[in-house]
C-alpha cells in the first residue's frame, strides 16, 4: 500500500467508519460482552474482566468489520485479490458474494484446507502457496490480471472499519484499566488502541498478545521499525510474515506493549474456552491465555476489557486440540 501516516487516524475519521460499518449492508454485529465472572473460566487474580465475544460476528471474527468499510470506500463491481489464512479471505468472500465482485484469496499452504474450501463456496478463486511466496503471487495477480490488491491488515480504510469494535467497548466499560487484543499484522490492535486513545482514554493500557513463534510486532518494537520472520505457529491467523507498517506506528504510539505466549499455552486456552461453551480458534484465543497465564502486569482490581476475535475452527482442528 502507498505510505499512509499516523497522523491521519483522527476520531473524526474513526467515528465516521463506525457509522459505516453500523449501517453496512454486510450485516455487522455488535458483539455482546459477558463477565468473566459469569462464566466457568478459571482466574487467579481479583479484577473485573469483560470478554468481548467476536466468535460470534458475522463470518465468525472481527474481519468484517475492516473488511465493510473497505468495500464501501471502493468500487463494487472491482476485481480483488488479498492474501489471508482464513479469517480475512472468509470476510472477503462474503462481502464480494454480496457485493457481486470477483475476488481471488492467495492463501498460505499451511492454513487448514477447511478454510480454503469454505471460501471457495462463495465464489472465490483460491491460490495455496508457500508462505515466503504470497506477496509475490499477489504482485503478479495485480500486474498481469489488473487486480486491486485489498490489504488484509496494513490498509487505513480496514483499521478504521477494526476501531468500531475498539468504541463499542468504550459504551460498555467507559474507562478501562487495561484492554488485552490479540496481534497479527497489527490491523486489529491499531484500530482498538486508536479508537479508545483518541476517545479520551489516555490511561488506559492496551497490551497486544502474538505467539512466541510469530512474533513480528514484538520484534518491530525492539528494531523501532516494521520487521519480518519466518513465522509458525498453531494460530495462523496470528502468523504473517511482516508487521504491518501503519500498524506499527499506531501501536508504538497507544499501544503499552506486546507479551508472547506459547503455542501450547493457545491450545489449552482453547481447550479451557471449549469446556466453558465458548468455541474459539487458536488466533482468537491468544488474549485470553495471556490472562491465564498471567503475562499481563498489573491487573490486580482492575477493569479489564479482553477480546476474542474469533470463532472459526473446524472440527479436523478442534480434534488436534488436547483436553
Amino acid at each position: 500500500m502507498g505510505e499512509v501516516s499516523a497522523d491521519v487516524v483522527t476520531l473524526d475519521l474513526l467515528r465516521e467508519a463506525r457509522e459505516t460499518v453500523r449501517s453496512s449492508p454486510l450485516g455487522v454485529i455488535n458483539t455482546p460482552v459477558i463477565p468473566w465472572c459469569q462464566t466457568t473460566l478459571p482466574l487467579n487474580i481479583n479484577c473485573n474482566i469483560i470478554i468481548k465475544l467476536e466468535n460470534m460476528q458475522r463470518t465468525g471474527s472481527f474481519k468484517i468489520r475492516g473488511v465493510a468499510n473497505q468495500f464501501a470506500k471502493r468500487q463494487k463491481d472491482g476485481h480483488f485479490v488479498t492474501m489471508s489464512a482464513g479469517n480475512y479471505g472468509k470476510s472477503f468472500a462474503y462481502a464480494s458474494k454480496h457485493f457481486g465482485s470477483k475476488g481471488k484469496v492467495v492463501m498460505p499452504e499451511t492454513s487448514p484446507m477447511s478454510r480454503s474450501i469454505l471460501i471457495q463456496s462463495f465464489g472465490l478463486e483460491v491460490e495455496r502457496v508457500p508462505t515466503s511466496c504470497l506477496m509475490n503471487v499477489v504482485n503478479r495477480c495485480v500486474q498481469e490480471d489488473n487486480m486491486t490488491f485489498l490489504h488484509s491488515y496494513d490498509d487505513l480504510d480496514l483499521i478504521a472499519g477494526h476501531a468500531s469494535l475498539g468504541m463499542e467497548l468504550l459504551e460498555v466499560m467507559p474507562k478501562p484499566d487495561v484492554v488485552v487484543v490479540c496481534c497479527g499484522g497489527g490491523g486489529l490492535l491499531a484500530g482498538v488502541a486508536s479508537a479508545i486513545k483518541l476517545s479520551g482514554c489516555d490511561k488506559t493500557k492496551i497490551y497486544g498478545v502474538e505467539p512466541e513463534g510469530a512474533c513480528t510486532m514484538y520484534k518491530s518494537y525492539i528494531e523501532k521499525k516494521p520487521v519480518g520472520m519466518d513465522t509458525k505457529s498453531i494460530a495462523s491467523g496470528l502468523a504473517p510474515t511482516f508487521a504491518g507498517t501503519l500498524p506499527f506506528e499506531l501501536c508504538q504510539r497507544y499501544v503499552e506493549g506486546i507479551v508472547l505466549v506459547s503455542d501450547e499455552e493457545i491450545q489449552k486456552a482453547v481447550s479451557i474456552l471449549y469446556a466453558s461453551g465458548l468455541v474459539v480458534e487458536p488466533s482468537g484465543s491468544a488474549a485470553i491465555a495471556a490472562i491465564l497465564n498471567n503475562k499481563i502486569p498489573d491487573l490486580e482490581g482492575k477493569n479489564i476489557v479482553c477480546i476474542i476475535s474469533g470463532g472459526n475452527i473446524g472440527k479436523d482442528e478442534l480434534a488436534y486440540i488436547p483436553d
